[in-house]
């Protein structure tokens, strides 16, 4: 083969679906037409229980320019329409079709108990927030503790050394981990009945109250959406609720690739 041919011959992975039998199975060979990255025609790769999402792609890495990252979300969004498909993160290749079925070959266990677990489902998302001015003073003025101590080291007549500094940091910090954990043990208690599984993901900066992501069935995203509003009356205007989706389950598929014949 051409040095020329090679580099033609890498194959971009969107996804892993299930084939054969499997409820909720893309049929082998599925040809979805030229929607894939940079225009190329996506398809299926499979091994006759599991099967690869790609499209043919130059066998180097692909940058994640917009248009790429939104080709890669809208295959996964059509998969959505017919299958919960185990997502692949954005720019993963593999060196051509017989790598691509060795990917599927060396993993088929790890995928198929991947694809059992997040069958008929679909992830939904929850974050809440803290919608006040000023999170610390708003901490200061509902936790007495923390007043105190405020007051104390940053009194009219005293000037705060570092370690004073520190320890209220981190007293607010602590305070802050505690009410986090309440309020999501109070949330789960909610949604749990309407969920196969809550993960809990790291808050992105000190307002985030909770982002939790949520393994949901197809058919109970409606009894899912009315707990969020049950969740949501027992607290007050401070608090902001949003949640998104339905959304390929990101969240709930772990795998590590065993093999060696990736670009990523």
């Amino acid at each position: 083969m051409s040095g020329q041919a090679a580099a033609q011959n890498g194959k971009y992975l969107y996804a892993i679906v299930a084939c054969a039998d499997d409820p909720g199975a893309v049929q082998a060979g599925r040809d979805y037409g030229p929607i894939g990255i940079d225009g190329g025609t996506v398809y299926t790769l499979s091994d006759g229980r599991v099967a690869a999402v790609v499209s043919d792609v130059p066998n180097e890495k692909v940058r994640p320019q917009r248009r790429h990252l939104a080709a890669h979300q809208e295959i996964l969004k059509r998969l959505m329409e017919e299958t919960t498909p185990l997502p692949m993160a954005f720019g993963v290749i593999a060196d051509g079709s017989d790598a691509t079925l060795g990917i599927l070959s060396h993993n088929r266990d790890a995928f198929v108990e991947q694809l059992q677990r997040v069958a008929g489902k679909v992830e939904m998302g929850l974050r809440i927030a803290w919608d006040v001015p000023n999170i610390f003073e708003y901490f200061v003025d509902t936790h007495p503790e923390l007043r105190v101590t405020r007051d104390r080291f940053f009194g009219i007549h005293h000037n705060p050394s570092q370690e004073e500094k520190i320890e209220l940091g981190r007293m607010f910090d602590r305070i802050l981990d505690e009410d986090r954990e309440a309020h999501a043990e109070k949330v789960e208690g909610v949604l749990s009945p309407h969920c196969s599984e809550i993960k809990r993901n790291r808050c992105r900066n000190e307002r985030e109250v909770m982002n939790l992501a949520c393994l949901v069935g197809r058919e109970g995203q409606a009894e899912f959406e009315a707990g969020i509003f049950e969740a949501a009356e027992m607290f007050d205007n401070t608090f902001v609720f949003d949640y998104n989706g339905p959304w390929p389950p990101h969240n709930f598929v772990d795998i590590d690739l065993k093999t060696r014949e990736l670009k990523m």
